[in-house]
């Protein structure tokens, strides 16, 4: 426990707001104080217009009051980003106190005028958000720490796992933290690849800073270069001949698919890569022109077995 008298204020004012109607000795228990000291504490919360209320008794204790001046919001690491998370895609459960959002979403709501304060938590309690089956929420942990190595240029060592189940563990440069359609991305130079990668955060397993930096790319545009290496660096390598003009089946397509090329006038060249077949002739089902696989047997083999459920769908 920090000896200092301005930590344990604030480690006060913390506690007072997350734990309404504290007791004295609990308060002096959580500081590693005497009663007496923690009662100063108290005062000296006070003393900077912190609106603190008393209520004697058996069952009394300190809260936090309400007031037109709000009293300082502290948040840890992993709850500041968790929250930014939250407000980035829209989809993390902020009705789950124990939770990283849902517990600095409390300190917000606790520091609101009581009016505001009761709609803003009747809102948290009775709101269900429709899951979003496309998201993937990865962990805030993991999160910060990529975060901070993109932030320090530090080397970090990943332990991923595919989803296809392969697992392995990659020293990587980390470039940037890139959210895309409620998925999270690490845009890095892998080492062991020698080559750019872009990770899914939520197979991240595991993150271990490492003590060489890096110099990113000089005017890296992380969306700009997602979007382009998405399609490649996976487990299966991908060609595809499409009877129709390359511009036309860009347009068909998600661009992370992969490149389309331009073989002749009416007829165009997908070339990409997945880590999952099955997925990749879900998306390809939706070319309204004839195609043909050129390249990766198990992407075949999941066209075959689209193909043959989607007939037994129409006898």
């Amino acid at each position: 426990m920090t000896t200092s008298p301005t930590a344990r204020a604030l480690l006060a004012l913390e506690l007072l707001q997350s734990t309404p109607g504290i007791t004295a000795d609990r308060l002096a228990g959580k500081l590693g104080v005497t009663e007496r000291a923690a009662r100063r504490y108290v005062g000296i919360l006070r003393e900077a217009g912190v609106p603190v209320e008393s209520t004697r008794g058996p069952y009394g204790g300190y809260r936090v009051g309400r007031g037109l001046r709000l009293p300082p919001l502290m948040f840890s690491a992993t709850e500041a980003l968790g929250l930014v998370m939250a407000v980035l895609d829209g989809h993390h459960d902020a009705g789950d106190p124990s939770g990283p959002v849902g517990s600095a979403l409390g300190k917000i709501v606790r520091a609101l005028p009581a009016p505001v304060a009761a709609q803003a938590e009747a809102v948290r309690r009775t709101t269900a958000p429709a899951p979003d089956r496309s998201a993937a929420r990865p962990e805030p942990e993991i999160t910060t720490a990529l975060v901070e190595a993109c932030s320090t240029h530090r080397r970090v060592r990943l332990g991923y796992r595919s989803e296809a189940g392969s697992e392995w563990i990659a020293e990587v440069d980390p470039w940037a933290v890139v959210v895309r359609h409620g998925r999270w991305y690490l845009l890095c130079w892998s080492h062991k690849s020698d080559a750019r990668r872009a990770y899914r955060i939520d197979r991240v397993r595991s993150v271990s800073p490492l003590p060489d930096s890096f110099v990113p790319p000089p005017d890296l545009d992380p969306v700009a270069v997602l979007e382009e290496h998405l399609a490649v660096g996976w487990e299966y390598d991908i060609e595809v001949l499409v009877d129709a003009p390359a511009e036309t089946v860009a347009r068909w397509l998600p661009r992370a698919l992969g490149l389309v090329e331009p073989v002749d006038a009416g007829t165009s060249k997908l070339v990409g890569s997945t880590s999952n077949p099955v997925w990749y002739a879900e998306e390809l089902a939706v070319i309204p022109v004839p195609y043909r696989i050129v390249r990766c047997p198990e992407l075949k083999q999941s066209a075959r077995a689209i193909a043959q459920r989607m007939l037994a769908a129409s006898e």
